[in-house]
């Protein structure tokens, strides 16, 4: 298990920007790759975008291509979500999740090998 906490959620006027940063506090050794999830209310818990920890695979939902970017800081065993251009449906509470499964066959937005968590920040995007 890798702990994760997250930071960096709030509330933003659409249009408007937000950081969010995740940071493992045990040893990314054997993370294969970091994702950022969302929930909103009423709602299943949808992948937004997620990176391989060696950086050589991203990947992006539809819906925040363009507008978010993933990246990572090896160093300080960070992962972030820089989000531009924000919506009020990108109003939701946002997961950071870190995946240990290195299979390459399945996707890294398969939500289901993800293994660890963090506690959710809260995003809320006003119109």
């Amino acid at each position: 298990q890798v702990q994760l906490v997250e930071s960096g959620g709030g509330l933003v006027q659409a249009g408007g920007s937000l950081r969010l940063s995740c940071t493992a506090s045990t040893r990314t050794s054997s993370v294969y790759a970091m994702g950022w999830f969302r929930q909103a209310p009423g709602k299943e818990r949808d992948f937004v975008a997620a990176m391989t920890w060696s950086g050589g695979s991203v990947f992006y939902a539809a819906s925040v291509k363009g507008r978010f970017t993933i990246s990572r800081d090896i160093t300080n065993n960070t992962v972030y979500l820089q989000m531009n251009s924000l919506k009020p449906e990108d109003t939701a509470v946002y997961y950071c999740a870190a995946r240990l499964d290195s299979r390459t066959a399945y996707s890294i937005a398969a939500l289901y090998l993800y293994r660890s968590w963090g506690q959710g920040t809260q995003v809320t995007v006003s119109s």
